[in-house]
């Protein structure tokens, strides 16, 4: 299996198969993920802020990256998600053993999961791999003690920071930050603040 886009969360049933545009496929924010990794991966001076300036990066500089950083890539790119797998195992089980549903509902059901079962797979990859990356993004932003992140106000960077918040809070020792949202020269920007923080370097996206 390779990386590449399938599209948001398929809503599977005995009539049809919709798509929850709510919940995009990971690949749409691997760019971004991979952008910032390379803008936060080097030495800081202190007291010293940093820019980094660069468009989203192609599907090729952003596998050049994630083969860089992210080292068990490979196999989160050829294995086959054992999770995904039996959760639709599982959707099949609960088609069959459904008593609302006559046997050709039934039918057509396990039919439309088959169906979606590449779609699925990839959706599940993309997923490991995004998480792959945010994971050494947090790693970077605790190793090197950065202050802060500073990126467009848009829904990608937005959803990759999230992310980050989530992954740091996790950490062995819990790293705090909020985001703040504000205006310069009429441009949307949003903050990452990371508050337990042991020194000052300011890189600003």
């Amino acid at each position: 299996m390779t990386l590449k886009y399938v599209g948001p969360k398929p809503i599977i049933s005995h009539t049809s198969i919709e798509f929850d545009k709510n919940k995009e496929d990971k690949y749409v924010y691997l760019s971004v993920v991979a952008q910032l990794i390379q803008a936060l991966d080097h030495d800081y001076i202190d007291d010293k802020s940093y820019v980094y300036e660069k468009n989203l990066f192609s599907h090729d500089e952003c596998l050049y990256i994630l083969n860089k950083y992210c080292k068990n890539l490979n196999t989160l790119l050829t294995q086959t998600n054992d999770s995904a797998q039996e959760d639709m195992e599982h959707d099949k089980e609960r088609a069959r053993n459904n008593d609302m549903l006559s046997d050709q509902d039934k039918e057509v059901l396990i039919n439309n999961i088959d169906i979606m079962h590449d779609y699925v797979m990839q959706r599940a990859v993309n997923k490991n791999v995004y998480y792959c990356a945010v994971n050494i993004l947090a790693d970077i932003v605790q190793e090197d003690h950065i202050e802060h992140i500073t990126t467009p106000y848009t829904e990608p960077f937005l959803h990759v920071l999230h992310s980050l918040q989530g992954t740091l809070v996790y950490k062995q020792a819990p790293i705090d930050t909020k985001l703040d949202v504000f205006e310069v020269d009429k441009q949307l920007l949003v903050k990452l603040q990371v508050i337990n923080i042991l020194r000052d370097a300011k890189p600003i996206i």
